[in-house]
Order: structure tokens, then C-alpha cells, then sequence
């Protein structure tokens, strides 16, 4: 016989912190031995060719309170535009990478190679470009979005082509700072907020 679900109700969500530090990174939240290492350590491995680049930045909320509970995942390509699995795709770069931003700063830090422009489906050529996952305190679903570059040519990519109003896409396009240094902030809500992606 077959119960009954029709006095059952949806129980409330529940947002990604504080204990998704622990379950994904937890060398990083002070639980070690769990793992040899943590998942996604670093997007790639020494000898990967490119060229190494550095991406600080920090996540914030609506009020412009810089969250230092923000756990970020990125997946990229190599420096020919390669992901991990294709042929050809360098075997140094892993392409995924599971940091989170410092406990006390709420900075980030991203050290990988900078990514190729990557192929489409139809004939069209994507920049240079990391996809990004951002979960914290308060987010009950993760959020999707991209970083860009200042210093590439972004001007026919098909993602950026369809954002509307323009000058958001400035939203999603790091800063150089040096080189290989780049600055990418990210707004939750309120004034330049982070051009986020229904994927």
C-alpha cells in the first residue's frame, strides 16, 4: 500500500554556511586527515603551459559587506582554449579548481594559467574567460557567473554579446593590476552587481 504524501510540507532551505567549509575544503576549515588533500586544490599542476596568473578579489553583499564565508569553485580551459578530457588538452591543467575567501579579509585567491579562447559549437570563438560558482552565507543556491579579461579581446564573445543593458558586462571583466595580477570583485546585489548566469 502506498502512503499518503498529502500532509506533508516543504521544509525551509537552507543557505550554504557555515558547515560547507567543512564538507568541500576541510583542510581549509581546520579538519585535517580527512582527505590526503582537498578537492580541487589547485586548477593546475607545475609545468602547465601559459602563462601563470593571479585573480584576487572578495564577494559582496547589498549593503557592500565583504563576505569572508564565500566558497568559490572555477572550471577553465588550458592556454589553447582545451579542456580537461579533449584531445590535445594539456594534461597539467585540471581546469577545476575549490578555494574559499580568507576567514578574516574575505579575500580570494585564484592561481592558475590564463585560459585560451575556446571553440563553440558553431563556428564562434568564446574569450579568454573562468566560469565561477559562489556559495556563502545566504545563498541558497549557488550562483553561476565568468570571469574576463581586461587585456583580450572580448568583443565578439556570444555570452557578452547577449547581456542587454552594456555597461554591466564591465561586471564581469577583471582588472589587470600587474603581470599577471588581476582584480575581480563580485557584487551579490545594489550598484554593479555581478552579471549573474541562469545555467
Amino acid at each position: 500500500m502506498v502512503q499518503k504524501l498529502d500532509t506533508l510540507t516543504e521544509t525551509p532551505s537552507q543557505t550554504a554556511g557555515p558547515y560547507v567549509h567543512i564538507g568541500c575544503i576541510p583542510s581549509f576549515a581546520g579538519v585535517e586527515g580527512v582527505y590526503p588533500e582537498d578537492l580541487g586544490l589547485r586548477a593546475v599542476e607545475q609545468g602547465a603551459k601559459g602563462e601563470t596568473i593571479t585573480i584576487t578579489g572578495s564577494v559582496h553583499d547589498g549593503t557592500g559587506w565583504t563576505l569572508r564565508d564565500a566558497m568559490l569553485e572555477s572550471w577553465q580551459a588550458d592556454a589553447v582554449g582545451l579542456y580537461p578530457g579533449q584531445d590535445g588538452a594539456d594534461p597539467k591543467v585540471n581546469g577545476f579548481c575549490r578555494f574559499a575567501a580568507d576567514k578574516d579579509s574575505g579575500e580570494f585567491t585564484l592561481q592558475t594559467i590564463k585560459p585560451g579562447a575556446v571553440p563553440g559549437p558553431d563556428g564562434t570563438w568564446q574569450a579568454p574567460h573562468i566560469a565561477l560558482w559562489i556559495v556563502a552565507r545566504g545563498i541558497n543556491t549557488g550562483l553561476q557567473t565568468r570571469i574576463y579579461f581586461e587585456d583580450e579581446d572580448n568583443s565578439a564573445d556570444p555570452l557578452l554579446a547577449r547581456i542587454e543593458q552594456r555597461p554591466r558586462v564591465e561586471t564581469l571583466i577583471a582588472k589587470k593590476t600587474g603581470d599577471g595580477q588581476y582584480r575581480f570583485d563580485i557584487r551579490l546585489q545594489g550598484d554593479g552587481e555581478t552579471v549573474f548566469l541562469d545555467i
